[in-house]
């Protein structure tokens, strides 16, 4: 069915989906020639991360479009729609924070993510919102604008501290807001040097009229505009916003570098790094479209590094600089993203070598062959009580949490924690080898000797041999040593890695199965908390407790409250009695 759906592609622009034997899309891709880009899928070799999407289309599905723009837009609308699991998903979808002076007869300074251009000026937008929190509490110290909510009937502090210009009991000329308006566009677009003249010269007044307080003030502020001056990095004097975008790639990885100039500035940069699937220019293009599609306010310019194809300047203010500062700014963008990537790449390569050496030296202790395949056993229980077990697997020094698994225990007659594990162990391994599955290369128990025997003993009754090591924990119940076969200690230095990696996979197994043995008890103490109640089955105990929320709500709950949970009269009668009559009576 595939190939006959190849051979029918066209040769036009358009978008392609890729879906799953359960129909799922699972990637979203756009293409200049339809026929060529999905066909490519489908021909020659492809790297690890490639080879297991093509492992997982079953069908495709394409929508042609009248250009290549349409598709890029149409790809990033799709990619909103569906989220595939394959496609670079911008996982914070908030929008940027700007500040705003609303258009009021009493304007004020704000910050919002909300841009609505009739209600006000708009400044921005910030990277963080901690710049632009800290920008308007500044402009508000600087400039008496109003900062009530709601005009309130008398003056207040505010007016007397020359913060606002008391709209509340005093005429304001309209002139005066637009001097105010005017002043703060010129200091957002970098002219400090003329708000601390004037700052100056007011502090120096206020010192001469021996108003100390005002003067500290005025000081104050002035500190405050020279620490934002001197923390701007980079300058243009253009004083316009934009973003400058670089990116680099390795054989399956791409790493995108945003600088936010605004104003002029170089205030913040944000790194994104992630899986891509097509050739590298087009990855790019199409991470740039859903990156600015998902913002409703673009800045007055980005500058992006030459590409082959202009199908992002038919709807974003797109600049290729050649020469001077501009180009300078992508070339060091383009820098951070390589860099950034060649850490990746070096910390992985490090954090394999290191994971290596610690499972060889393991090795060596147990005088086993291999053990890149670990699976470690813990018992929990209270007094013998709903008993359960967990198991988690280690692959290559890695959790692989897909292979975990829970155990609830058979009743035993000798309900120890030995006997418990032996029949964790014999199901675990029965079932492998029905399934014809893998082996471990080891098996760890939480446990002393007699654990280790339990295991070897439902390890021979199934005529298997996997080595087991037991993991000992001292009296404060933290990882104390590790003992081979025979239960004689071969591993103790608690300043190894190799003892850090045990120390990681017995809190790993511990918390899996004292989490799995809470789950049981809960329920089972819900359970038997309605048990025995004439007309509660399984389907009005449900009922409850969507109604009710928990057992505490439902043991309190009047009768006229159980008959508006959807009980008949004599059933709610039944449980509230149930609840009444085993109360204990105080002493």
């Amino acid at each position: 069915m595939l190939r006959q759906k190849l051979k029918l592609l066209p040769e036009k622009p358009g978008v392609y989906l890729m879906k799953n034997i359960a129909g799922q899309v699972i990637y979203v891709g756009k293409a200049k020639f339809l026929k060529n880009r999905v066909r490519s899928y489908f021909i020659g070799s492809h790297n690890g991360k490639t080879h297991r999407l093509i492992s997982l289309i079953s069908d495709f599905e394409t929508i042609i479009t009248a250009s290549e723009t349409e598709a890029l837009l149409l790809e990033c609308n799709l990619i909103k729609k569906y989220t595939p699991r394959f496609n670079i998903l911008l996982r914070d979808d908030k929008s940027y924070p700007y500040l705003m002076i609303t258009e009021e007869n009493h304007p004020r300074i704000l910050t919002t993510r909300q841009v609505n251009k009739t209600k006000g000026k708009y400044f921005g937008p910030y990277p963080h919102a901690t710049a632009a929190k800290e920008t308007a509490t500044l402009l508000n110290r600087l400039f008496p604008l109003r900062k009530c909510r709601q005009i309130p009937a008398r003056p207040c502090l505010y007016y007397h501290l020359g913060q606002c210009l008391g709209p509340c009991f005093l005429p304001v000329p309209e002139e005066a807001y637009t001097k105010i308006n005017k002043d703060i566009t010129t200091f957002l677009r970098g002219n400090q040097t003329g708000i601390i003249t004037m700052l100056a010269k007011k502090m120096k007044q206020a010192a001469q009229t021996m108003q100390y307080e005002r003067a500290k003030e005025y000081r104050d502020l002035i500190a405050d505009l020279k620490i934002v001056r001197e923390k701007q990095i980079i300058s243009l004097t253009d004083f316009i916003d934009r973003d400058v975008l670089g990116f680099a790639c390795t054989a399956d990885q791409m790493c995108v570098q945003i600088f936010h100039v605004r104003q002029g500035k170089l205030l913040a940069r944000n790194s994104f790094t992630f899986p891509y699937y097509e050739e590298q220019e087009e990855a790019f293009v199409s991470f740039t479209a859903q990156y600015y599609t998902n913002n409703k306010l673009w800045p007055q310019e980005i500058l992006l590094p030459t590409l082959s194809t202009t199908v992002l300047n038919d709807f974003l203010p797109i600049h290729t600089p050649r020469r001077g500062k501009k180009l300078k700014l992508v070339q060091l963008c383009t820098a951070n993203a390589q860099r950034t990537l060649e850490e990746l790449v070096n910390l992985e390569n490090c954090q394999q070598d290191e994971i290596q050496q610690t499972l060889k030296y393991l090795q060596e202790c147990l005088q086993i062959s291999a053990c890149n395949v670990i699976e470690t056993f813990d018992i929990s229980n209270i007094a013998g009580t709903h008993m359960v077990a967990g198991m988690v697997q280690f692959l290559n020094g890695k959790p692989q949490r897909s292979a975990y698994r829970k155990f609830r225990i058979n009743l035993l007659d000798n309900s120890d924690d030995t006997a418990a594990l032996r029949q964790v162990i014999e199901r675990r391994y029965k079932r492998l080898l029905s399934e014809q599955a893998p082996l471990p290369d080891l098996i760890l128990v939480d446990g002393g000797k007699g654990q280790i025997t339990a295991a070897k003993l439902a390890l021979q009754n199934l005529g298997l041999s996997i080595p087991v090591a037991g993991i000992v924990k001292d009296k404060r119940h933290q990882t104390a040593q590790l003992l081979d076969e025979t239960g004689s200690s071969v591993l103790s230095d608690k300043d190894s890695a190799a003892f850090h990696f045990l120390q990681r996979i017995q809190d790993e197994v511990h918390h899996f199965a004292i989490t799995f043995h809470r789950q049981q008890r809960t329920k089972s103490m819900t359970l038997s908390a309605l048990d025995g109640i004439t007309g509660i089955g399984p389907k009005r105990r449900q009922q409850l407790f969507q109604y009710f929320k928990s057992l505490d709500n439902i043991r309190s709950a009047s009768l006229e409250e159980l008959q508006n949970a959807g009980l008949p009269q004599n059933i709610a009668l039944s449980v509230y009695k149930h609840f009444r009559e085993n109360q204990t009576s105080p002493s």
